[in-house]
């Protein structure tokens, strides 16, 4: 979401280069986080390619997630001359916002080697460079060979990534506080109000640090073929960070016999030319003719957003046909409180009626946001959409992938990639009822990866299927905030970085309550719980959180499996201020498994009540339960109360923590579990 997790104000390089970068680098404690297990090169790796699915063995997550064509191996696994990072799951680190919790670090002339599994004919990188020693970016080289191929370079930018200090953040390095009258963990004070004022380290709270690239390898290459990714020597990076590299096998063009052509209104498939106007005439024409507009290979420069109603467009593909626009500042703000412009396709305004019968499909959407402005709507696709579908796009470097705001009805997202946002991946704003968003993969998104939020207007019989959602920077993997009915069912969340985890269910930021019932079904979540900064304590892989009103509605958790926990499991919390008057009840977990847990299986810290069957759990790293309810510690017990309805194996849920025992540790020792196992 498009808001602050600090509830406060509405909203949240060659090593002989200069030193200045090295000191950058070094300043930030990137380089070789603490805590990294590498210190020296490790030995090379077997040739044998380790395929992933979020860092894991894909037997562990079969039926999960989105169903991608592409095979994702993770740097860690390759064989290198570089250092492998982490394991790491702290905020701030290269290795914690990696995949999996490790990367490789290349220093100039060093490499990493992949083995592909299957055929392929493209690659994606994703990577990590230094900022600029003021922020802003450098790019630098990184050399690709396949096989006994030619060598090809890509240019690696960390123009979009590298923020910096409290919500909405900065790309100033040296910036002081964002807002000193905020509490911060740090020093453990509100600054501006704290004699002798504490000293804050800058660059403050860096993060945001990766990016990827994709590249058309122009043949196809054989399984088995090794794809080397070098560092070169005389590069402007001092040190490259491989996280992953994802291979695929890309079909030919996509054809539209007898469809409107855009090359026909001028637009220029070159890139050189704006071709916003172009665009608008194709869309107009299409839609008088009901005919579909094709978007033939090549960039186009878009710099606004394109208004769809009742059409219909389709481009060649999206490793193919890329829209592709820069962030224009605005002479004076727009209606909407917009002061850049940018490329995006929009529905009307709900106000105006919407948009429907809107069909998107098979492009790439690249923007040019690099600093989180709320206001702005540089959205890759925004506006009301009902009665429509959105499939097979690609969406890169903008503020939001899909921002929707209702009132609208009946939307259907499937198979689109969405990755390296400023904030969320997709949300349903207001009024969103029965739509869907289904096989989609996010990466790296800087707030929510999937968001409802039934802010006015609730959100009602949407469902959230088959995604995958890796490293979310900041928030949740999946998160609702209030609305009726809605169901999250067979999603991989994985490795979520701070101020929140892989789901998450919130009476907040105004959204309505929630109402009838809310499923979550057969999600596998892994590596998650993450450190929120507010309240010094760690998160559960899936917490209920009450803040604006109690949350109450019919609440099934079925068939989920919660693996690699860094804290809790499962947390329902209230906010220190309300925990006297809200509370989180008719909570049911039914056939759920827990494998490692880096505290508890079940935190609860407000009033309330929930229901186990069938809750099994092992490799706990401490009481199964923490039951500090709303921190009253009454005779009668803890406010919250557990019900055994049996079946839960494991030994976490003994007799004696029924209904209701006090067993408050308020931040008890982390025990890093072991790896998830077959059951």
């Amino acid at each position: 979401m498009q808001r602050s997790m600090d509830d406060g104000p509405a909203g949240r390089r060659r090593h002989l280069l200069t030193a200045r970068i090295v000191a950058t680098a070094s300043a930030v404690a990137l380089a070789v986080p603490a805590g990294s297990a590498a210190a020296t090169p490790p030995a090379p790796a077997d040739p044998t390619p380790v395929v992933t699915r979020a860092g894991l063995d894909p037997a562990l997550v079969t039926g999960r997630g989105a169903a991608v064509d592409f095979a994702e191996q993770e740097a860690e696994h390759a064989r290198t001359t570089g250092t492998v990072i982490g394991p790491d799951r702290a905020a701030y680190t290269l290795a914690g916002e990696a995949s999996g919790r490790r990367a490789v670090r290349l220093n100039p002339g060093q490499y990493v080697e992949f083995t592909l599994p299957a055929a392929a004919n493209a690659l994606t990188v994703r990577y990590s460079i230094p900022d600029a020693p003021g922020g802003g970016g450098i790019t630098a080289p990184l050399h690709v060979t396949v096989g006994r191929g030619p060598t090809r370079t890509m240019t690696l930018t960390s123009q979009y990534a590298w923020l910096y200090n409290q919500y909405p953040f900065s790309n100033d390095p040296d910036a002081g506080l964002l807002h000193p009258d905020w509490w911060i963990t740090e020093c453990g004070c509100v600054p501006a109000a704290t004699t002798p004022a504490p000293t804050i380290t800058r660059p403050f709270r860096p993060h945001h640090f990766y990016d990827e690239q994709r590249l058309l390898l122009g043949r196809t290459y054989r399984a088995g073929e090794v794809v080397r990714l070098t560092a070169p020597v005389g590069s402007g990076a001092a040190w490259t960070v491989i996280d992953l590299l994802d291979s695929q096998l890309v079909g030919p063009p996509r054809t539209v016999p007898g469809a409107v052509n855009v090359l026909a209104f001028g637009a220029d498939p070159t890139g050189r030319r704006e071709s916003a106007d172009a665009f608008d005439r194709a869309v107009a024409y299409a839609r008088r003719g009901h005919r579909t507009l094709y978007l033939p290979p090549g960039t186009y420069q878009v710099n606004r957003h394109v208004i769809v109603d009742d059409v219909t467009i389709v481009g060649a593909g999206s490793w193919y046909t890329i829209v592709k626009g820069r962030e224009v500042a605005l002479d004076t703000p727009a209606p909407d409180g917009s002061v850049h412009a940018g490329v995006g396709f929009y529905g009307r305004d709900a106000a105006d009626g919407g948009s429907s019968n809107v069909h998107l499909a098979d492009f790439t959407v690249e923007g040019d946001v690099r600093e989180r402005i709320d206001d702005d709507q540089v959205n890759a696709i925004g506006g009301a959409l009902s009665r429509s579908t959105i499939d097979g796009l690609y969406l890169h470097h903008t503020k939001v992938g899909m921002w929707f705001d209702g009132p609208m009805t009946d939307l259907r997202v499937t198979d689109i990639v969405i990755a390296d946002q400023i904030a969320d991946g997709v949300n349903f704003h207001t009024g969103v009822t029965n739509s869907a968003v289904s096989h989609t993969f996010v990466r790296n998104t800087g707030d929510d990866g999937l968001a409802m939020w039934s802010e006015g207007t609730a959100d009602a019989h949407n469902t959230f299927d088959h995604n995958t959602v890796q490293s979310p920077v900041l928030a949740n993997g999946i998160a609702l905030y209030g609305g009726a009915d809605n169901t999250i069912s067979a999603n991989l969340i994985a490795d979520p970085v701070r101020e929140g985890s892989a789901i998450q269910v919130g009476s907040r930021f105004g959204a309505e309550p929630f109402t009838g019932h809310l499923w979550i079904t057969d999600n596998t979540t892994v590596r998650a719980g993450s450190y929120e900064l507010n309240w010094n304590i760690g998160l559960g892989a899936i917490w209920f959180y009450a803040l604006d009103r109690s949350i109450d509605a019919d609440i099934q958790v079925v068939g989920d499996a919660f693996l690699d926990n860094t804290y809790n499991a499962i947390m329902l919390v209230s906010d220190w201020p309300v925990k006297d008057t809200v509370s989180i009840s008719n909570v049911h977990f039914r056939d759920v498994r827990v494998d490692g847990t880096g505290t508890s299986v079940v935190s609860a810290r407000t009033a309330g009540s929930a229901s186990f069957a069938n809750v099994d759990a092992r490799n706990v790293g401490a009481v199964g339960v923490n039951n500090c309810g709303s921190f009253h510690f009454t005779p009668a017990g803890s406010e919250f109360q557990l019900t055994d309805l049996g079946g839960n194996d494991g030994g976490w849920l003994a007799p004696w923590l029924l209904p209701n025992t006090i067993t408050c540790d308020d931040r008890p020792p982390v025990v890093a579990p072991p790896a998830p196992a077959p059951w």
